[in-house]
């Protein structure tokens, strides 16, 4: 059901989160989308101790160790807003080392990291098996209507003025790309769990 949002503090969130994820017996794939600065690799870091804690496999997965190659994801220089929302992601190298794996009937085994990108070279990580209630949460900006395989998602909408106060300046640049997404993409219109996090330490919540 829709309802209003109400405040949470951090800690609160993570605890909603792992609350609907614990109401769901199996493999869950969690997407956790927002742009860096609203934190979306901490909170899924803090729903995954939650979740170890109460005795259930889980694993947080960074997308931005899933990016292409340098030389493609580049390719039209380092700061070109469409390649930031369309082309860095490896969207089929997610798919089949991170989501697929947890679909009914997939391995369980989940690759953690692929790609160092301050390096541009591959990990050499191996597989981490999840069990048959194995939780992966996915944590990045651009995840959402890419028909990533989901079945839990939530956005962390951040406007744009905050935005650019929080990004650190070598990213400065992406905030027109975020800001596309969320008019073009609605992010948060479709997700799960809607959080408004202007202020990253007191978000307000909403499930759709």
């Amino acid at each position: 059901m829709t309802g209003g949002f109400r405040p949470v503090d951090r800690d609160g969130l993570a605890a909603h989160l792992g609350e609907r994820i614990t109401a769901v017996p199996g493999r869950l794939r969690v997407l956790v989308d927002g742009a860096p600065p609203t934190g979306p690799l901490g909170l899924a870091r803090a729903v995954t101790d939650l979740l170890r804690g109460a005795g259930r496999d889980a694993l947080a997965v960074d997308a931005d160790h899933f990016l292409r190659p340098a030389s493609v994801r580049l390719e039209f220089g380092r700061t070109d807003p469409d390649m930031f929302l369309d082309g860095w992601l490896d969207e089929p190298v997610l798919r089949r080392e991170v989501l697929d794996p947890m679909a009914p009937g997939g391995s369980g085994r989940v690759l953690p990291r692929l790609r160092d990108v301050d390096r541009d070279r591959a990990f050499r990580d191996a597989p981490v098996p999840l069990g048959a209630d194995g939780v992966v949460l996915l944590a990045g900006g651009r995840l959402l209507g890419r028909g990533l395989p989901a079945d839990l998602t939530v956005h962390l909408r951040m406007g744009r003025a905050a935005l650019e106060r929080r990004l650190d300046p070598a990213a400065a640049w992406t905030a027109q790309a975020y800001a596309r997404y969320e008019r073009e993409g609605d992010p948060g219109g479709y997700a799960d769990v809607l959080v408004m996090a202007d202020h990253p330490e007191r978000p307000a919540l909403r499930d759709n």
